[in-house]
């Protein structure tokens, strides 16, 4: 009897150990690829820094972008509803006095 309750926490040992070594030939296979496209650390901070600048670069123009089309769509909606408009309007006049 006390073997058939070994027998489980056995499998599940030898499974749990199973899983770990497949994990870490993954994590080793993964290494090794990184290694074999990026020779040097120099490298992968260059690629790095001018990714960032393009993610930033691409984040405020999008934004601008976004804000752009806001003001113009508020602008469209404010024949509709009289108290939007002079808010709207107030906005327009006060980025156009900062150009």
């Amino acid at each position: 009897m006390a073997e058939k309750k070994k027998t489980p926490i056995i499998k599940r040992a030898a499974k749990k150990i199973a899983q770990d070594n497949e994990n870490g030939a993954r994590r080793n296979l993964i290494e090794e690829l990184f290694y074999d496209f990026h020779s040097s650390r120099r490298q992968v901070y260059f690629m790095n820094f001018f990714r960032g600048l393009f993610f930033g670069f691409g984040s405020v123009l999008g934004a601008t972008v976004l804000i752009a089309l806001a003001i113009w769509m508020l602008t469209k909606f404010g024949d509709v509803f009289p108290p939007l408009a002079d808010f709207i309007n107030q906005l327009t006049d006060t980025m156009q006095q900062r150009q």
